[in-house]
């Protein structure tokens, strides 16, 4: 209501002072939607994957992360095991195109 453009709670470090920054992103959403604010939220300093997850579904309109939770995010270990168990199908059922 004071005019910001964006408004960002810092997740993660949230979370390290006993809070839940989960909550705080929720709480802003559905504030600025009730009260019709423009400003955008950035949820901040996302610690692991199911932040990302959470954040979005509490409606984050951005998201700002560390470089290894994008790691996380696309390696997995059920998608290792999933790619290696493909492959040595694969290889077990010698199939030829061409």
């Amino acid at each position: 209501m004071a005019g910001a453009t964006y408004v960002s709670p810092f997740v993660g470090r949230i979370d390290d002072v006993g809070n839940r920054g989960m909550e705080v992103v929720r709480d802003i959403a559905q504030i600025f939607k009730i009260h019709k604010i423009k400003a955008k939220q950035i949820a901040a300093s996302m610690r692991h994957p199911m932040h990302i997850i959470a954040a979005a579904k509490a409606g984050a309109d951005v998201i700002t992360l560390p470089f290894h939770v994008i790691e996380l995010m696309i390696k997995h270990p059920l998608t290792d095991i999933g790619i290696t168990r493909f492959i040595d199908d694969w290889k077990k059922a010698k199939i030829s195109f061409g």
